[in-house]
């Protein structure tokens, strides 16, 4: 029998949180033990925020609706819907929805993402 060249991820791992956002992962360590890449699938809601973080991944996020603002180092950003950005490993950065609508988006880390690695401080 022949081995298949695919797999279609129909059970993404839920991520659990307090804050009310929903994180869906498709690939990654939780989801297939892939070290190498992780793929999210995530709804920020309005007034959401998470501490800073200096991650030890790449990580590519493509905004789907809603508006999305990066501290970067000392630079803020907003991205809106069909904007995207990629923020090198290393890099001390926050999170946030200041907004009042929710934030949908794809959040891709190189290499995985794990609560290892993300380096959050402490709030």
């Amino acid at each position: 029998m022949k081995a298949k060249k695919y797999h279609i991820q129909n059970s993404p791992f839920i991520v659990p949180t307090n804050d009310g956002k929903i994180i869906k992962e498709y690939f990654g360590l939780a989801t297939d033990g892939n070290k190498d890449i992780s793929i999210a699938h995530m709804v920020a809601p309005p007034g959401w925020s998470e501490p800073f973080q200096t991650p030890e991944f790449d990580e590519f996020t493509f905004i789907i609706k809603g508006k999305k603002q990066f501290i970067i180092e000392d630079e803020t950003i907003v991205l809106e819907a069909g904007q995207s950005i990629k923020i090198n490993k290393n890099t001390r950065i926050q999170y946030s929805n200041p907004f009042t609508e929710p934030c949908e988006y794809l959040a891709i880390c190189t290499p995985a993402f794990s609560i290892e690695s993300v380096n959050r401080e402490e709030q």
